[in-house]
């Protein structure tokens, strides 16, 4: 069996405020609430689930919100950029919707031939929309950013590292990834055909400080493979390589092995399968808190820990 990454799934940060993260992603950025469900290893915490009208993989920023922890550190050892993919035509209209917003915006500039617009969220998230002609996925229709100008999914990530040649020998020599371009300290890699949602690029940082994960930083980073038996094998794959790997977990959405690559970037390996409809139907995704069958019988309790929430008008119109 041939094993292969298809690109990333779903990126999970850490936030501050439940309620301007939801404001944020859907109202400004337009993506669509596809889940509310909580951390399945921390119940009184929620989790949230952005993406596509559908949440394919490719398309999922992903949540836990900390209320009232504090900022965390952006630096080596963490994902510290997250690229979305919008189109060729779409910079003025998002350079005028930040500025309306009051979002700074650095940019447009160039990198490796496209245009790169770079803002931050409202946790200190760094965010970057690249523009791009290849995209031909399409961007939730129904939110409020009109269909021809909205994010498509994923672009790619950054990642600083210290050191980055051990985390490059994974990704090309273990994972599948080839290097297809660098300029100065940061090193792009891409997987299958190097399309929108397949990219990382690594940034060697040798002297910068350590990143300590907290409200505005990156949890981890997810890629994509098609099927549990897939999943399976790249766990024996890393196992005889000498990483220490989790056992599968069920994410309820997808399964899920994790293990931390050379320069300490927590990563996951994510089944496109099930998908989020095993519990709500397409039309009403995000309308409500789902939690799992064995989390349950702990609805009331769970409840009365997390704080309420204003879903955005989108949800509540289904």
């Amino acid at each position: 069996m041939e094993l292969r990454i298809l690109g990333i799934h779903h990126v999970t940060a850490i936030a501050g405020n439940p309620q301007q993260n939801i404001d944020f992603y859907t109202g400004l950025l337009g993506l669509r609430l596809i889940k509310v469900t909580v951390n399945f290893d921390d119940p009184g915490t929620y989790h949230f689930y952005f993406g596509d009208d559908m949440g394919r993989p490719g398309t999922i920023m992903t949540f836990f919100p900390w209320p009232g922890a504090p900022r965390g550190r952006r630096g080596t050892g963490q994902v510290t950029t997250v690229a979305f993919s919008i189109s060729g035509e779409s910079l003025s209209f998002w350079e005028e919707r930040l500025r309306a917003a009051g979002i700074a915006a650095a940019g447009p500039v160039a990198r490796f031939k496209e245009q790169v617009l770079s803002f931050f969220d409202p946790d200190g998230l760094q965010l970057e929309l690249v523009a791009n002609k290849d995209d031909r996925r399409s961007g939730w229709a129904e939110g409020p950013v009109p269909a021809e100008h909205a994010i498509r999914g994923f672009y790619g990530v950054t990642m600083s590292i210290a050191g980055y040649e051990r985390s490059a020998s994974l990704l090309t020599e273990i994972l599948g990834f080839r290097k297809v371009a660098e300029s100065d300290s940061c090193f792009r890699y891409a997987v299958g055909e190097g399309s929108p949602g397949s990219l990382v690029d690594i940034l060697s940082l040798p002297e910068a400080p350590r990143g300590q994960v907290s409200v505005g930083t990156i949890h981890h980073i997810a890629w994509r493979t098609a099927n549990d038996e897939q999943q399976l094998g790249w766990r024996e794959k890393l196992v005889d390589q000498g990483y220490n790997v989790t056992p599968v977990q069920d994410r309820q959405y997808f399964h899920s092995i994790y293990f931390r690559e050379p320069g300490g970037v927590l990563f996951e390996i994510a089944t496109d399968s099930p998908g989020f409809t095993v519990d709500e139907s397409p039309e009403q995704l995000g309308t409500g808190l789902k939690l799992p069958a064995w989390l349950e019988r702990q609805r009331q309790q769970i409840e009365r820990v997390l704080p309420p929430l204003r879903m955005p008008a989108s949800a509540r119109e289904r």
